[in-house]
């Protein structure tokens, strides 16, 4: 009895039925997208917040490091201009040693000339 013609049309979709379940796969994708679109915006908004976050502590850290590098600076600029006289005794006494170190350890060599035959 499958030749029945009104079986056959009974057991196809017809072509409203099959645009009403296209149209209802095309909302329930359009819902899915919209909950994918949301949970996307949610996290965005949660790594600008630790990014914002980082940036600030980064900044802080920096501000305070370049307080201190700026305030170190200051005393040894004071110090110096405190005793200018220490300071160059300090220099002129270090160039010395330095002096007296590089002789020795080339006094020491057994090929003090090399750096000549080069």
């Amino acid at each position: 009895m499958a030749d029945d013609p009104n079986e056959a049309a009974t057991s196809r979709p017809t072509q409203r039925e099959a645009q009403e379940a296209l149209e209802k796969q095309v909302a329930q994708l359009k819902r899915e997208i919209n909950k994918i679109n949301r949970t996307l915006a949610e996290r965005a908004e949660e790594v600008v917040e630790e990014a914002t976050a980082w940036y600030d502590s980064a900044a802080d850290r920096t501000g305070r490091t370049a307080q201190a590098l700026r305030s170190g600076a200051q005393s040894v600029s004071g110090a110096v201009q405190d005793n200018p006289g220490t300071v160059s005794t300090a220099f002129i006494i270090g160039a010395a040693m330095g002096l007296l170190l590089g002789v020795t350890i080339n006094a020491s060599g057994s090929n003090r000339d090399r750096w000549f035959s080069k």
